[in-house]
């Protein structure tokens, strides 16, 4: 039997690792499976600009993967049992089943953090995932004239929420409510950027307003000020299924899979993760943050320990470093906010249409690289190491 490796999720992480690793590894000795729920390979940070109304093309997981060896299974996972190394899905159809793994790659991502604010699952909206943006996209076209709309949350999903709504849409009233300041984290002259950015597309900016409810209408604030909102987006961060913790692979407090420098899941060795849901200490001695920079970072860690531990090398060690913030702000306007070693935001930063196009040139750049998974393909992929080599390391016979 083939040695069995099946990644969970076809994001930026999983698509990548799973392109490399059929890049990589002999079809000969190894067959790559795929779980995603989707049938196509989604752009989670165009989803902004689907929810504005802009029309984006997808590219169809069957396309990107196709003649490169790798199984694609249109499923949801519900459910890992790491000790029996096997994953339970349901496919579109209900129809439930099992895969069984030797190597597991878990690369499910996130979802947008509720934090238990009353009212956010019921009325509120978000751009985490491809159905709830397609969701926002329909409420917003329904919205007339003067319609309002309200962003909770002043980290980058909200920022380029709220100026993409309101570029797209100049006609709706659009605000953003900030726990606290606006671009705090932004070096002085990014942050006057950001706050003409918002002044030119007639963004109000609620600061210092936290969230403590959502109604079909309105949002409430700490101190009792009601916000009116005939749609509220939830951009307040993000949070890992819980699928993780029930497996009973280890996790940190966030849910988060606790891995060790080359993503390996600490409780259970076959497992690898990569994305959102791992819990990693970067270079700088700070976790990584939840973003498309990190997954590339862990997917490739991931990726070059897997390929190591089965053919029986030295696993690597790819950098794990945070260079900064890319915000667009709307289609012309952008900001690029260099940092330090300390994740503080240094005093130089890159600013308008420049800015724009460099941002635009990193979406692209992505998603060509998921398009063309095994582009530089070698002549002859890596066998996987003989029993001596590959000691302690269980490969299916």
């Amino acid at each position: 039997m083939k040695h069995r490796i099946v990644v969970l999720g076809a994001g930026y992480a999983g698509a990548f690792a799973a392109g490399n690793l059929a890049r990589r590894l002999s079809p000969a000795d190894t067959e790559i499976t795929v779980v995603n729920a989707v049938p196509d390979f989604v752009e989670r940070m165009r989803l902004h600009q689907l929810a504005s109304g802009q029309d984006l093309a997808f590219r169809e997981l069957a396309d990107v993967f196709a003649g490169t060896g790798v199984r694609l299974r249109l499923a949801r996972v519900t459910g890992v049992d790491p000790e029996r190394r096997t994953v339970a899905v349901a496919d579109a159809d209900g129809a439930d089943g099992e895969l069984a793994y030797d190597t597991l790659l878990y690369a499910l991502g996130s979802s947008a953090a509720h934090h238990g604010v009353p009212g956010v699952a019921e009325y509120a909206f978000d751009v985490a995932g491809l159905s709830s943006a397609l969701r926002l996209r329909e409420r917003l076209a329904g919205l007339g004239e003067g319609g309002t709309v309200l962003v909770v949350g002043e980290g980058l999903t909200g920022i380029e929420a709220a100026t993409e709504f309101a570029e797209s849409r100049p006609d709706l009233s659009v605000a953003l409510a900030a726990r606290g300041e606006l671009g705090a984290w932004l070096s002085p002259k990014a942050r006057n950027h950001l706050r003409r950015a918002f002044d030119r597309l007639g963004i109000t900016v609620h600061e210092h307003t936290g969230i403590e409810a959502v109604g079909p209408a309105r949002a409430t604030a700490a101190d009792g000020t009601s916000l009116a909102a005939d749609v509220t987006v939830w951009a307040a961060g993000f949070a890992v299924h819980p699928l993780a913790a029930a497996s009973g692979l280890e996790v940190a407090g966030t849910g988060q899979i606790v891995v060790d420098r080359g993503m390996r899941s600490v409780s259970h060795p076959d497992v690898y993760a990569a994305g959102d849901c791992v819990r990693v200490t970067g270079d700088n001695g700070r976790p990584l943050p939840m973003s498309c920079a990190s997954a590339g970072y862990t997917a490739m860690q991931a990726t070059a320990s897997i390929v190591a531990r089965l053919t029986g090398g030295e696993v690597p060690t790819v950098a794990l470093k945070y260079y900064g913030n890319h915000i667009s702000l709307g289609r012309r306007d952008a900001i690029f906010q260099t940092v330090d070693e300390d994740a503080r935001s240094r005093s130089w930063y890159l600013g308008g249409r420049t800015a724009a196009w460099f941002k635009a040139g990193i979406l692209k750049g992505a998603g060509w690289s998921i398009a063309h998974p095994t582009f530089g393909l070698p002549q002859r992929r890596r066998r996987l190491a003989t029993a001596s080599d590959r000691a302690g390391v269980t490969v299916a016979a």
